[in-house]
C-alpha cells in the first residue's frame, strides 16, 4: 500500500471511530445523563446502571416454574404384563431412557459364568428390526442419539439417550434390542474375540482395581451369588452360544423383572410408547415365564485370594510405575434396603482415600481419613482408597492399598488399623450429600438412580429424603455399624510378590484386637 493509499486508510478508519464515540456519548447522555457515561482508558463506555436493577429497553424474562412437588416426583405406572414403567421429567431437548433387567452374574449358578459378559457386547447387534449394529447407529444418529450396555452383578442395563422428539423411536428400538436379538453365529464369535482381549487387557492393565474387585468378591462370597465371576472365564467363551443364551433370556428377561426408565420426558407419553411397543411383544425365544429363577441369598464367607504375579514390567516408559503389590481387605457391612445402608455410606466417605498423585481441593477427599492417617504420614504408600458395593441382600466395604513389596506387611497393619479407628464425621457427612446432589445433576445418573431404585425397591427415594436420612447419622450410627462390621471374617484379595503377606490368620487377629496391630513375630534369621 502507498503512502497516500494507507493515509486515506487511516483517515476514513479514523473519521468512523470519531463518529461512532459521538453517537454513544451522544445516546447515552440522552437516554441515562451524563452522570452515567463513563469513560476508560480503552476508550469505550457503558451506562453505570446497578446490577440488582433490569437493563432498560429489554423484554422481562420468563422463567420456570416448578408448581407443587408433584413435578419432580418420579412417576411410576404398572403395565398388565407386570412391567414398571418410571419417568422423572428434566427441562431439555434430550432424554435419556432405557430399560434394567433384574439379571447379572449372580444368576449364573445354573449356567455357565461370563453370559451375562456376553450379553452385554453382543446388546445393540443385528435384531428382527434392524439388519446390522450400523443401521441402529444410523437410526439413533437421526435423533443425534447415542446408546450403551452396562451389567454388573445384579443388573443388565441398555440406555439410549436422543432428542425427545424421537421417544416413539428409541422405545420401538429398545424392545427390538432386548426382546428380538438374532444372536447370529458371526456375532458370538466376534464377541468370543472381544471377550478374550479384554481378558488379556484385565491381566495387563496397570490400574488392577478391576482385577482385585474380582478376587475380593471371590473371597469374600466363595463360590455363590456376588462371588461368582462377573467377567466370562477363559474355559467358559467357547461354551457359550446361542442355546445356551436363549435358555437365560429365557428365565430372566421377563417383563416382570424389567423396568422402562426415563429422564426428560413426560410420563404419560413413555407409558403410551411402553404399551406399543413392550406389552404384547413375544420374544425371539418363546413366551417363558421366569419359573426357573435363581433366588439364592447371598451368602457371606469372608476368606483369601492370592495371585503370585510379577509386577515389575506392568508399565514400563519413560515414567514407569515402580514394581507394586496390591492388597485389598474387605468386611461384610449390609444391603442397601437395610437402614443402616446410609451409616455405611457415611463410613465410606470417610474412609475416602485415593492414590498418592490425586489432585487435591476442597471436596476431593484430601482431609479423608486413608488421606491423613495413611498416605500423608507414610510415604511409600502409593494408594489407599476405600470401596463400598452393596446389593440388594449383602455388602462388602473395603480398603484398597499398594506399596513397595517389601514392606507389605507393614501395610497390611496400617490397613487393618484404619478399619479399627474413627475419625470426623460431619465433613464426610457434608461431603456426601454434596457428591450425591452434583452427580444427580447428570441426566445419566438421574437415569441410572431412577432405574435401579424402582427395579429393586419399586419405588425411588427422593434426593432431599436421602440427605435428611444422611444428616441423621450420628457418631453412635457409625460406631455400630463399625462394631458389627469388625464381627465378619474379613475377605482379602492379594495381588504381585507375596512374600512379606501376613497370614490370613494374623490379619483376622488384627482386625479382632483393639489397635489393629499384626500379631509380632520373632525371627532368628532374616
Amino acid at each position: 500500500m502507498s503512502c497516500a493509499g494507507f493515509l486515506a486508510y487511516f483517515t476514513t478508519f479514523h473519521a468512523g471511530y470519531i463518529f461512532k464515540n459521538l453517537y454513544s456519548v451522544f445516546f447515552c447522555s440522552h437516554r441515562f445523563g451524563i452522570a452515567a457515561y463513563r469513560k476508560y482508558s480503552s476508550g469505550s463506555g457503558y451506562p453505570n446502571i446497578s446490577l440488582s436493577s433490569p437493563l432498560p429497553g429489554i423484554p422481562k424474562p420468563v422463567f420456570a416454574s416448578v408448581d407443587g412437588q408433584e413435578k419432580y416426583e418420579t412417576k411410576i405406572t404398572t403395565l398388565d404384563n407386570g412391567l414398571r414403567v418410571a419417568s422423572q421429567n428434566k427441562f431439555g431437548q434430550f432424554c435419556t431412557v432405557g430399560i434394567l433387567v433384574n439379571s447379572g452374574s449372580r444368576h449364573e449358578a445354573k449356567y455357565p459364568s461370563g453370559i451375562a459378559h456376553f450379553l452385554e457386547k453382543l446388546a445393540f447387534s443385528s435384531t428382527a428390526q434392524y439388519g446390522s449394529k450400523d443401521e441402529i447407529l444410523l437410526t439413533l444418529e437421526k435423533h443425534g442419539g447415542i446408546c450403551d450396555c452396562q451389567t454388573s452383578r445384579d443388573t443388565t442395563m441398555y440406555a439410549v439417550s436422543a432428542e425427545v422428539k424421537g421417544l416413539d423411536t428409541v422405545v420401538s428400538l429398545l424392545s427390538d434390542v432386548v426382546l428380538q436379538p438374532r444372536l447370529l453365529d458371526e456375532e458370538i464369535e466376534m464377541t468370543r474375540m472381544a471377550v478374550r482381549f479384554e481378558l488379556e487387557d484385565l491381566n495387563m492393565r496397570p490400574d488392577p482395581e478391576p482385577l482385585l474387585t474380582e478376587m475380593i468378591h471371590a473371597a469374600a462370597y466363595r463360590g455363590n451369588t456376588v462371588g461368582l465371576p462377573r467377567v466370562c472365564p477363559v474355559d467358559n467363551v467357547d461354551k457359550i452360544d446361542k442355546k445356551v443364551l436363549h435358555r437365560y433370556l429365557s428365565n430372566y428377561y421377563c417383563p416382570e423383572r424389567m423396568v422402562l426408565a426415563g429422564v426428560g420426558i413426560e410420563h404419560e407419553h413413555l407409558v403410551k410408547c411402553a404399551r406399543k411397543y413392550l406389552q404384547d411383544v413375544k420374544p425371539v425365544w418363546g413366551m417363558n415365564t421366569a419359573a426357573n429363577v435363581d433366588l439364592s441369598v447371598a451368602q457371606y464367607t469372608g476368606g483369601i485370594i492370592k495371585m503370585e504375579k510379577d509386577m515389575s514390567d506392568v508399565s514400563l516408559g519413560p515414567t514407569p510405575i515402580p514394581e507394586l503389590t496390591h492388597i485389598m481387605i474387605g468386611l461384610e457391612s449390609c444391603s442397601f434396603l437395610e437402614d443402616d445402608f446410609i451409616p455405611f455410606a457415611v463410613l465410606n466417605m470417610m474412609m475416602g482415600g485415593g492414590g498418592s498423585f490425586s489432585a487435591g481441593g476442597p471436596g476431593k477427599g484430601m482431609f479423608t481419613r486413608l488421606y491423613l492417617n495413611v498416605l500423608n504420614r507414610h510415604h511409600w504408600m502409593y494408594n489407599a482408597t476405600s470401596y463400598h458395593h452393596s446389593y440388594e441382600d449383602s455388602g462388602l466395604l473395603c480398603i484398597h492399598a499398594s506399596a513397595d513389596p517389601r514392606q507389605v506387611r507393614e501395610m497390611v497393619e496400617i490397613i487393618t488399623r484404619e478399619f479399627i479407628q474413627m475419625m470426623e464425621l460431619e465433613r464426610a457427612k457434608t461431603q456426601l450429600k454434596s457428591m450425591l446432589m452434583m452427580n444427580l445433576e447428570s441426566r445419566p445418573v438421574i437415569f441410572e438412580d431412577v432405574g435401579r431404585q424402582v427395579l429393586s425397591t419399586g419405588k425411588r427415594k427422593l434426593p432431599h429424603e436421602l440427605c435428611d436420612l444422611i444428616s441423621n447419622v450420628t457418631a453412635s450410627d457409625i460406631k455400630r455399624v463399625t462394631t458389627k462390621m469388625l464381627r465378619s471374617k474379613p475377605a482379602v484379595a492379594a495381588l504381585g510378590d507375596l512374600k512379606e503377606l501376613p497370614s490370613y490368620e494374623h490379619i483376622q487377629a488384627a482386625l479382632s484386637s483393639k489397635d489393629g496391630r499384626l500379631p509380632r513375630i520373632y525371627r532368628l534369621f532374616r
